[in-house]
């Protein structure tokens, strides 16, 4: 071919090298366009779907922080029940306490203030339990509070103010014969 050998001709090679390959050199740019726009709608769609959860994510727990945080309660809860098994009541103490300024919902403030009089009686501590117990609301919780309250006064030696306060709890059927057994063993 006379193409390659003359001065002028290596121009006339690279045209002709593109006349020649012009459509699949179009074909492929087209592809390759097509490719590099597929892969960024994927990557974006990929990307907004994980910042969507992570964001509704956030709105639950940011939710939780400016309201009742109950989970949160319930973890100091769980931490509490393991220290109770291992016998390290003042990290039970610690537990219960962090739990109680976790949540705003009366009935389990109630049941957290109860386990936490408990504790407190547990380390000896019974003004600070009969403290605990005066913090318990609710009707329902009422009969309960009483009974541990009983115990405290018991303890301190104190059988006329723990009469008084079994004599309290017995108001709730569902307490009255635990408590009935209490008042029995007491001496007169």
């Amino acid at each position: 071919m006379a193409l390659y050998t003359m001065g002028n001709k290596p121009r006339a090679a690279s045209r002709y090298f593109f006349t020649d390959k012009a459509q699949a050199l179009a074909i492929s740019v087209v592809i390759g366009i097509f490719t590099l726009i597929g892969f960024s709608y994927w990557d974006y769609n990929h990307h907004k779907d994980g910042i969507i959860a992570v964001s509704s994510v956030w709105k639950v727990v940011t939710a939780n922080q400016k309201e009742n945080n109950n989970m949160g309660a319930f973890s100091s809860l769980e931490l509490a029940r393991q220290h109770v098994e291992r016998g390290e009541f003042s990290t039970v103490e610690m537990h219960l306490k962090k739990a109680l300024s976790q949540t705003r919902e009366s009935n389990l403030q109630a049941v957290i203030r109860l386990r936490l009089a408990r504790v407190q009686m547990q380390q000896k501590n019974i003004e600070g339990a009969l403290n605990t117990l005066d913090g318990v609301k609710g009707q329902g919780w009422a009969a309960l509070a009483e009974d541990i309250r009983g115990d405290a006064k018991l303890i301190k030696g104190d059988n006329q103010a723990a009469r008084l306060a079994y004599e309290q709890a017995l108001q709730s059927a569902a307490l009255q014969s635990l408590v009935r057994m209490k008042l029995n063993n007491l001496s007169s």
